[in-house]
């Protein structure tokens, strides 16, 4: 882990380019962030949709159709204007 700096020796210039440093930094874990709870989210789905096949008296509310959709949503397959 990197110290934070004295700021009071950074200039002007060096405070933005941090500030622009730290800020790439924070979009690239949050995008990492949402591509992980997507993950998740479609790893739990996968997990009640066999839990509920299980359960033969049980209705299908998540289908092998859904998770694939939300699966190519999250690789970025399906255009904009479909989502909406």
């Amino acid at each position: 882990m990197d110290t934070f700096p004295d700021l009071g020796s950074l200039t002007d210039q060096e405070l933005k380019d941090l500030i622009k440093q730290l800020t790439e930094e924070e979009t690239e874990i949050s995008y990492r962030r949402r591509i992980l709870h997507g993950k998740i989210d479609i790893l739990r789905a996968e997990l009640v949709n066999r839990l509920r096949k299980k359960d033969e008296s049980g209705e299908l509310v998540i289908t092998g159709a859904d998770v694939q959709q939300l699966t190519d949503i999250l690789a970025g397959r399906v255009p904009a204007s479909d989502l909406d």
